[in-house]
C-alpha cells in the first residue's frame, strides 16, 4: 500500500524570511533556541534572521553545530534550550543545523535519549510530541526542512537516521536571498546532495507516483541550474530553483533512498576526515548508478529525459563529466579515504536505514567492491 503524505507549510521566495514573526505567533512561539553554527554567525545570516524579531538579539543561539551533527552536540544544545527555558526552535542553516535543531526539539517533546527513537528498534513509536520547529535553511541541498528524517553521529560512533512524521518542521522559511553569494564549492557540494536525494528517490521500489514527479521535477531543476549557480553565486534564477529542488528532493525521499546514501552515511561519520555528505554524494552516486542499472530501463530512461539527455545515453558517465564541471573530486581517495579503511566502513554501510529501499538489492561484498572502485 502506498503512503503519501505532505504535511509541511512552506513559505517559500525571495524575501519569504518577512514571515518569521508570523509563523512564531501561529506556533505559539515566544522564546525559540537558534540552532546554527558559527560559519552562519560569521556569515551575517543570523543577524539577518533576529533582525526580524523582536528582541531578537536576546534570544538564545546555540552556533556549535559540528558539520556532521553529534549527540554530544544535540545533548549540549538540549540543556542550553531547558536553561533557557525555549518554547521553540528556530534551526538555522544547512542540514546539519537543521538536524540538531530537529533533534533538540524531538528531546524537549518526548524525553531523551536519542537512542530511544531509534527506527531499527521501532522506536518511532516513542516520538510522542515535539517542540514546534521553524526551519530556514540556508544552502539548497539537504531539504532537511520538509524531511521526516534526522541523521546524528551517535555517541557509540553510529551515523544514526531517525525518521518519523512529527520530525517534519511545524513550519519551513525557504528564501533563496539566504543563499546568495554560497562559496562554489559549497554550492556544488549541497547541490550534488539535492540531485542525489532526487535520483535515489525516484529509484527507490516504493510504490509512490507522486513522489516520483516531484523527483523528477526537482531533478530537472537542479541539473540545469547548479552548474549556473556555482559559476556566479548572484544568479537569483539559479539559487531559487536550486533551493526549490533541494526541497522538492526532501519530499520525494519519503519513498526512501539508496546505497549511495548508506555509504555516504558510513564514510562521513569518521571523526578525523570529517568528509562533507553532499560531495561523498558526489562520488559515490555514478558507481552506484551503474550497479543499480540492471532492471531499470525504464526508470533510467525516464531520468535521461529529466536530464535532457540523449536517449540511451550513459547516464553515470553524465555525472562523472558533471561533478567535473562544477568541481568536484574524481574519486574518494582525493577525499582522504584510504584502502585500510574500507573493511570498517562496509557493516555501517549494511545496516543502514536507506540500504532498506535501494533499486536493487545490496550486500556487504557489493558495499567493498563499489568503496574500492572509488579509491
Amino acid at each position: 500500500m502506498a503512503l503519501l503524505n505532505y504535511l509541511t507549510t512552506n513559505h517559500f521566495d525571495f524575501g519569504a524570511i518577512a514571515r518569521l514573526p508570523k509563523e512564531m505567533a501561529r506556533l505559539g512561539v515566544s522564546r525559540p533556541l537558534i540552532a546554527t553554527d558559527k560559519g552562519i554567525v560569521g556569515a551575517g545570516l543570523l543577524a539577518r534572521i533576529t533582525d526580524q524579531i523582536e528582541d531578537g538579539a536576546a534570544l538564545p543561539v546555540f552556533d556549535r553545530t559540528p558539520s556532521n551533527p553529534t549527540e554530544v552536540a544535540v545533548m549540549e544544545a538540549v540543556d542550553l534550550y531547558s536553561a533557557e527555558k525555549c518554547d521553540g526552535v528556530i534551526a538555522l542553516g544547512g542540514g546539519s543545523a537543521m538536524d540538531l535543531g530537529k533533534a533538540v526539539a524531538l528531546i524537549a517533546g518526548s524525553g531523551g535519549p536519542l537512542e530511544r527513537f531509534d527506527p531499527a528498534q521501532k522506536g518511532t513509536r516513542n516520538m510522542t510530541k515535539v517542540a514546534p520547529v521553524i526551519a530556514v535553511p540556508t544552502t539548497s541541498g539537504t531539504g532537511s526542512e520538509v524531511s521526516v528524517g534526522i541523521i546524528i553521529i551517535m555517541k557509540d560512533g553510529r551515523k544514526a537516521t531517525f525518521a518519523g512524521p512529527k520530525l517534519i518542521p511545524q513550519s519551513a522559511i525557504c528564501d533563496p536571498e539566504l543563499t546568495l553569494g554560497l562559496p562554489p564549492h559549497l554550492t556544488a557540494a549541497t547541490g550534488m546532495d539535492a540531485i542525489t536525494h532526487c535520483i535515489e528517490a525516484f529509484l527507490s521500489p516504493m510504490v509512490n507516483p507522486p513522489a516520483d514527479g516531484v523527483a523528477l521535477d526537482g531533478l530537472w531543476r537542479a541539473w540545469r541550474a547548479l552548474p549556473a549557480a556555482v559559476e556566479n553565486g548572484e544568479d537569483r534564477e539559479a539559487r531559487w530553483n536550486m533551493m526549490m529542488a533541494s526541497t522538492e528532493g526532501a519530499m520525494a525521499f519519503i519513498k526512501g533512498l539508496g546505497a549511495v546514501h548508506s555509504m555516504s552515511h558510513s564514510a562521513g561519520r569518521l571523526p578525523d576526515l570529517n568528509l562533507h555528505h553532499g560531495t561523498l554524494n558526489a562520488v559515490l552516486l555514478p558507481p552506484v548508478l551503474r550497479f543499480n542499472a540492471p532492471g531499470q530501463e525504464e526508470r533510467y530512461e525516464r531520468l535521461r529525459q529529466a536530464m535532457g539527455l540523449q536517449p540511451g545515453a550513459d547516464i553515470a558517465a553524465a555525472l562523472e563529466d558533471y561533478n567535473r564541471t562544477i568541481g568536484m573530486p574524481k574519486n574518494l581517495a582525493e577525499m582522504g579515504l584510504t584502502a585500510d579503511r574500507v573493511g570498517a566502513l562496509v557493516p555501517f554501510a549494511v545496516s543502514d536505514l536507506a540500504t532498506r529501499t535501494n533499486a536493487r538489492p545490496i550486500g556487504a561484498e557489493d558495499f567493498e567492491a563499489l568503496y574500492r572502485e572509488m579509491l
